[in-house]
């Protein structure tokens, strides 16, 4: 059976990214998922699609077809009261490097990277953590079958994930899920 639309497809993957391993699956946990319904980075798709069981391909995905390119607007300064916590700073998140979960004036709910604390304010980049990057996959097509009810539950089976993470901010740590995964 070859990986196509509709398919539950089943990779052992590496990503490097800048000359190191920014991911991998798990061994005995491969990344499964159901192929053509955007769980998954379009080209990485098309790079496995007609792929069967035991098939390798390495491939490259530029930032514009990967996670885009950084944007500059998407690195702000915020006030530093902002992160406050019954009357006191909340220290514990606001270091360079912490991933903040936020949310935007609509109710967004969003990830942000803290840059930079200052005297006043905190440079947050809400940028995906991979864009701008160039990403270099190797990957392995391990299993290709019909879809099931039960994979239409709204599971994410990757290795990386674990599925006890919120998604659409957490899910894609590098991992091969996306921002479109349904973990639970």
């Amino acid at each position: 059976m070859k990986a196509e639309q509709n398919k539950m497809v089943g990779v052992d993957y590496k990503l490097t990214v800048d000359g190191q391993i920014a991911d991998q699956s798990r061994p005995g946990q491969p990344l499964e998922f159901i192929f053509g319904t955007g769980m998954l980075l379009p080209k990485f798709e098309e790079a496995i699609l007609g792929k069967e069981p035991g098939d390798k391909v390495a491939f490259t995905l530029e930032p514009k077809d990967g996670y885009g390119e950084l944007i500059a607007e998407a690195i702000v300064d915020l006030p530093k009261n902002i992160f406050m916590v019954d009357g006191k700073l909340a220290e514990d998140i606001l270091f360079v490097g912490s991933q903040v979960p936020m949310s935007d004036a609509q109710g967004n709910r969003m990830m942000g990277i803290v840059k930079e604390v200052g005297e006043e304010t905190v440079k947050m980049d809400f940028n995906h953590p991979m864009a701008g990057k160039t990403l270099n996959f190797e990957v392995e097509v391990v299993s290709v079958r019909d879809v099931t009810p039960e994979d239409l539950q709204g599971h994410c089976s990757c290795g990386s994930c674990g599925g006890d993470h919120e998604c659409g901010g957490g899910c894609d740590d590098g991992c091969g899920c996306g921002d479109h995964c349904d973990c639970h």
